[in-house]
């Protein structure tokens, strides 16, 4: 019998990356981080809080421990 709950390090991972691209895109539209095409565009801004936002989604849905399954 198994009562180990696991956590997604899949969705972990992909949460994180998300959330980083994400605020560099943000900073980028608020011009912020100079040097790129995206800078002072506030697309950007927009486009990198969404991606930031799902990136939070998916660390928290991969934080959450699935239901402990029971082996007979």
């Amino acid at each position: 019998m198994s009562t180990a709950r696991k956590r997604n390090p899949v969705l972990i991972g992909l949460g994180v990356v998300a959330i980083l691209i994400g605020l560099v895109w943000v900073g980028q539209g608020l011009n912020l981080i100079p040097g790129s095409f995206m800078t002072g565009d506030p697309t950007w801004f927009v486009i990198g809080a969404v991606v930031a936002l799902a990136g939070v989604l998916a660390l928290l849905a991969g934080l959450r421990r699935t239901p402990a399954t029971r082996r007979p």
